[in-house]
């Protein structure tokens, strides 16, 4: 018998690539949407292979509101919650974005815990595991947790902190069949699946384009969004993945090396991609005053701190591919979307 999933925040750019790959591994998938008018969206995102989506359907639901999560987990097998708000340019109030990454983990885990699902598969971020400042030069893993209290950290990374450590409190007081799996992605990266879904990309975007003037001194564990679809469809199935957190960090890359691989892999069409290195003041004081887009990554500002993924390996055998393949996928698959 097919078993179906429930995936959140359908139009999503990692939702998106759980769906597709989904789909094509032989699931039914129900995803959710905010309105009607978004579903059109999560079709046209879908490989051309896929198409009609037969085994597709859809749930009207969001996250700020209890309205229709009873619906949307009706008869599923299992659920991957997706669906966060993202820490982009102009948030400032921590309170923004924990409010409905936490109270929407709690709704979704609410309606999968009473409707009986086998799994729920979250996904964290390995910002909710790791060392007040990644200056540490340490490698750490999942038995680290971010501390929420420390004032510095910024308010995307407190959110998902805060929004992991209240499913895990909320999973310790059930005695139903549900179990919890938490997935703690690095720096997501590689193909997008529409011109309107590129996600965490669109740094790459805005180098193609010429918009930066150098490349940071920031580093990224860059996992491909294709291994991170793999691996929360791993984490789903396997019994050893019941009450575990996996973090799924890739290789280590610093700006440069990105742009470099751009440069080098893209020809005439990165010719607008910066090589030179922008000084650590002049960084901060852009992010500060004049780019707030930048403040996601500041934390990435001289890093040396790596997470391990040895657990990941060792109990769901998942290994993601090389970054510079992710990256040359990223930035092909921007200008075959016209993005750039």
């Amino acid at each position: 018998m097919t078993e179906t999933v429930l995936v959140t925040g359908g139009t999503g750019y990692v939702a998106s690539w759980c769906i597709a790959t989904l789909l094509e591994r032989g699931y039914r998938v129900r995803t959710t949407v905010r309105s009607q008018a978004k579903q059109d969206a999560v079709r046209a995102a879908l490989p051309q292979a896929l198409e009609p989506p037969v085994q597709l359907s859809f749930a009207i639901a969001d996250l700020t509101s209890d309205e229709g999560w009873d619906e949307a987990v009706k008869g599923i097998d299992y659920v991957l919650h997706v669906a966060s708000p993202l820490g982009g340019e102009g948030v400032t109030n921590a309170e923004d974005l924990i409010v409905p990454a936490r109270d929407g983990a709690l709704r979704v885990l609410r309606a999968a815990t009473e409707a009986g699902v086998k799994r729920v598969v979250m996904t964290s971020a390995a910002n909710a595991s790791s060392p007040s400042s990644y200056a540490d030069e340490s490698v750490t893993d999942e038995t680290l947790w971010t501390n929420p209290e420390d004032p510095k950290l910024i308010p995307y990374r407190k959110s998902k902190t805060i929004a992991e450590k209240a499913a895990w409190d909320f999973m310790a007081n059930q005695s139903g069949r549900t179990t919890l799996t938490t997935i703690l992605p690095g720096a997501v990266f590689g193909p997008v699946l529409s011109a309107s879904t590129i996600g965490s990309v669109e740094i790459i975007a805005r180098m193609l384009r010429g918009g930066m003037p150098g490349t940071p001194r920031i580093g990224l564990e860059v996992v491909d969004v294709r291994d991170l679809a793999d691996i929360h469809l791993r984490a789903m199935v396997s019994p050893d993945a019941a009450g575990q957190r996996f973090l799924a960090t890739g290789e280590f890359l610093w700006m440069r090396d990105i742009a470099q691989t751009l440069r080098s892999g893209l020809g005439t069409a990165a010719a607008k991609v910066p090589t030179r290195n922008l000084p650590d003041f002049l960084v901060r004081f852009t992010a500060t005053f004049l780019d707030r887009s930048l403040r996601p990554i500041m934390p990435g500002l001289g890093r040396r701190n790596r997470h391990s993924t040895e657990k990941a390996f060792r109990l769901l055998g998942w290994k993601p591919r090389p970054a510079a393949e992710t990256v040359l996928a990223t930035g092909e698959s921007l200008i075959q979307w016209k993005v750039v």
